[in-house]
């Protein structure tokens, strides 16, 4: 059983460079003031520029609203301008873009995860490992394990080359032996 839940980002850019914040609470103040949430270093953007709330769906999952100025009334001296629009207010979804006054900007992301139930683990569900797929360090793989099967045959190929040359010897010392 799975079910997706989402993972709200925003990432903004501005004087400072840029920044990413993972958006988990239920109110965010945006602005130049040291006291917000999220703080924009610009002169053009006001102390308290804007506020993400934090909202409910139908589904019971969440999504963000932002909100031109403190939240209480306040607007902020620019506004806010979202994916080209002037706007007061507006329910943030996957990839808007919010600029709140020359080079400051950010970009809102809503990632979709799935939750996947665990269980327990099966106790006949197990991966076995060939003793020769180990090497005494404990390392190992399978182009380790290629390497040690052309050693093999190799290893092979030098005991034949071994027992012909000890038949030949033996065969031509018989023969010594023999005469």
């Amino acid at each position: 059983m799975s079910a997706s839940h989402p993972n709200h980002r925003i990432i903004i850019e501005d004087n400072k460079g840029r920044r990413e914040y993972s958006l988990e609470r239920e109110v965010y103040s945006i602005g130049r003031d040291p006291t917000c949430d999220i703080r924009l270093i610009s002169q053009f953007v006001s102390r308290h520029h804007a506020t993400l709330f934090r909202m409910v769906d139908d589904s019971g999952g969440y999504y963000y609203r932002i909100v031109d100025g403190n939240g209480k009334g306040k607007a902020s001296s620019n506004g806010l301008l979202i994916n080209g629009k002037k706007l007061a207010a507006h329910d943030m979804e996957n990839e808007d873009k919010i600029v709140f006054g020359p080079q400051v900007q950010a970009i809102y992301f809503m990632l979709k995860r799935e939750n996947v139930a665990t269980v327990p683990p099966d106790e006949f569900d197990i991966t076995l490992i060939s003793p020769n797929m180990v090497d005494e360090e404990g390392e190992g793989g399978a182009a380790e394990l290629a390497s040690s099967e052309a050693s093999e045959e190799d290893a092979e190929d030098d005991q034949d080359d071994y027992l012909e040359l000890h038949v030949k010897r033996s065969s031509s010392s018989s023969l010594a032996v023999e005469d």
